[in-house]
């Protein structure tokens, strides 16, 4: 079941829970259909935000210009929209 990614007219919309003040900064796998990436950051002023985009950007080797957070700034669930991508693309580019 992929009910955590939608393919839309522009790209791909996919539910993230983010996990901050981590180790490091990975994809750790599925939670609650959601993908679960773990990240450096606090989320203070938005700065896990941030780092989730330049994390995002690096891994699919998209412009951080294609990410944008739709909903969940302040949560650790989030919708993310990243333009450009197919779901296949994406899948691919991720490895998952």
């Amino acid at each position: 079941m992929l009910e955590w990614i939608n393919e839309t007219s522009d790209g791909v919309t996919v539910k993230i829970r983010a996990v901050p003040r981590a180790s490091k900064n990975e994809i750790q796998g599925f939670y609650d259909d959601a993908l679960k990436i773990r990240l450096t950051s606090a989320p203070v002023d938005g700065k896990a935000n941030q780092a989730l985009i330049k994390f995002l950007s690096k891994s699919l080797n998209i412009s951080k210009a294609q990410i944008r957070i739709e909903q969940g700034e302040t949560s650790r669930h989030k919708t993310v929209h990243i333009g450009g991508l197919t779901k296949t693309a994406f899948m691919e580019r991720l490895s998952l």
